[in-house]
C-alpha cells in the first residue's frame, strides 16, 4: 500500500518571516501535500501566543483527520507545546517515550500504531514523531534511548516503522552513526529544510525500516511553505507491504 508521510515543524503556526500567528497557513500547506500520516512538532495547546488554541484538534478538524494524538513536551506559564501525529488510518496505543537529558529542555517522542488494511490483510505500522535537542551529545543520547525503547526495539525486523521529526541534525551525522546501524533507511537524505525562506540545513528527516520501500521524497516547495513556518515540510511516499 502506497502511503504518504509528512513531517513538519509548524513553529506554533507563527510565520518564519512575518512572525504572525496564522494557523490557516499551516492548514493549507498540509492540505496541499495531503499526507496519510503527518508528524508535527512545536504544536501549541492553550498558549496565549496562539490565542489559546488547541492546535492539534483544530488541524485535525480542518483537514479531516479522524485520528490524532498530542504530546505536551514543554509546559509554559499558560499552556504547553509538543509533538503531534495526524492519521487518516486508525491509530492506537499512542504513548510517550521520555528522551530528556538533564538539565536540557524536556524532550519526548510520541509513538503510536497505525493499522492498514487492503481488504484481505491488515498490517500495523509503528510511527513516531520527535523533536531532538540542540546539542550534539544530547541528540545522540536521545536517539539511542528511543531505539532501545520497547516501543521500537520489541518489534520484529520486518515490522514497518516510520520515524519523522525535527532531528536538529546540524552536521548530518545522526543517520550514519545511529539510525542506519539501528536498521533504518533515510527517506529524505540531506534535503535542506531550515530556514524555510532560504534553506541551509537539513534539520528534519524521515526514516523507515521493515517491510517498507521508498518511492520518492522531497521538501515542500510552494511559496506558502516558505512563510508559514520557519521550517519546510518534508514529504515521503513509502510503499508498505500489507499482504
Amino acid at each position: 500500500m502506497l502511503m504518504k508521510f509528512l513531517t513538519y515543524n509548524i513553529h506554533k503556526g507563527i510565520g518564519g518571516v512575518d512572525r504572525r500567528y496564522r494557523l490557516d497557513r499551516i492548514v493549507e500547506v498540509i492540505r496541499h501535500y495531503d499526507p496519510d500520516v503527518a508528524f508535527l512538532q512545536e504544536v501549541d495547546d492553550g498558549v496565549p501566543r496562539s490565542r489559546g488554541d488547541c492546535q492539534v484538534a483544530m488541524l485535525a478538524e480542518a483537514l479531516g483527520y479522524h485520528w490524532s494524538a498530542f504530546q505536551a513536551n514543554v509546559r509554559l506559564r499558560h499552556g504547553h507545546y509538543g509533538n503531534a501525529i495526524l492519521s487518516r488510518y486508525p491509530m492506537s496505543n499512542a504513548c510517550d517515550v521520555e528522551l530528556t537529558v538533564r538539565p536540557k529542555k524536556r524532550r519526548q517522542a510520541l509513538v503510536g500504531h497505525v493499522r492498514l488494511s487492503d481488504g484481505h490483510a491488515t498490517r500495523t505500522v509503528v510511527v513516531a514523531s520527535l523533536h531532538l535537542g540542540l546539542a550534539d551529545f544530547e541528540r545522540r543520547m536521545q536517539l539511542r534511548r528511543l531505539l532501545k525503547h520497547d516501543t521500537l526495539a520489541s518489534h520484529h525486523a520486518h515490522t514497518p516503522v516510520v520515524v519523522g521529526g525535527d532531528f536538529n541534525d546540524v552536521w548530518g551525522r545522526l543517520g550514519v552513526k545511529l539510525m542506519h546501524p539501528g536498521g533504518f533507511n533515510s527517506a529524505t537524505g540531506h534535503v535542506r529544510t531550515f530556514p524555510a525562506r532560504l534553506p541551509l540545513r537539513a534539520l528534519d528527516a524521515i526514516y523507515y525500516r521493515g517491510d517498507v520501500t521508498l518511492h520518492r521524497a522531497f521538501a515542500g516547495h510552494t511559496d506558502l511553505c516558505r512563510v508559514a513556518s520557519d521550517h519546510l515540510p518534508l514529504v515521503a511516499h513509502l510503499e508498505v507491504q500489507v499482504g
